[in-house]
């Protein structure tokens, strides 16, 4: 059936030189996909997350913000959008983002890869992606939250345009923050 297997395991993902090169797709995540979704967000947190949040907080997000109920919730929100990063039939990443009242602005919420697909323009095609739907829906603003001590990510959206906004430190309950820049990219 197509799209649904996800990556976990580096030493799988290698393409083998008898595979055809396939194009990456984006598109619209079904209800159907969620759980696949899912899977790969708690591969990506646990590789990526524990040297800047606890377990305990990952484990928190995790359940609070990727399980299936929750994420179809913002498939069936309108003005929210969940996209996955397809590689023929594997989910290598995905993106979240939604228009946030405030005029001519979205939100990217989430973006997520593979971390074995870092570092080949992956990660710049979803932005790529989302900010061409940004500008199909009239924004000339797109803002994102990433954490302070996420260098990784800071720097990815720093080479694609975005720069620091402001800081915030976020209540998300359970006795945990979000301690984040919100970072801004003008259209």
């Amino acid at each position: 059936m197509l799209g649904t297997r996800t990556i976990t395991n580096a030493t799988t993902l290698a393409m083998s030189p008898q595979t055809p090169e396939l194009d990456p797709i984006i598109r619209a995540c079904r209800t159907s996909e969620l759980p696949t979704l899912a899977e790969l967000a708690r591969h990506i947190w646990q590789q990526h997350y524990p040297a800047i949040i606890s377990q305990a907080q990952i484990d928190y997000m995790l359940q609070q913000r990727y399980h299936p109920a929750a994420l179809q919730t913002e498939l069936d929100t309108p003005q929210h959008w969940l996209d996955g990063l397809w590689l023929g039939e594997t989910m290598l990443g995905f993106a979240n983002y939604f228009c946030t009242g405030q005029p001519a602005e979205m939100k990217l919420d989430k973006l997520y890869l593979h971390p074995h697909w870092h570092g080949r323009g992956l990660g710049s095609l979803l932005l790529e992606y989302v900010t061409a739907r940004a500008r199909q829906h009239g924004c000339d603003t797109l803002t994102l939250a990433v954490n302070k001590h996420n260098t990784t990510a800071i720097k990815a959206y720093r080479r694609n345009g975005f720069e620091v906004a402001e800081q915030v430190v976020v209540d998300i309950g359970n006795g945990f923050v979000m301690d984040d820049f919100i970072m801004s990219k003008a259209l």
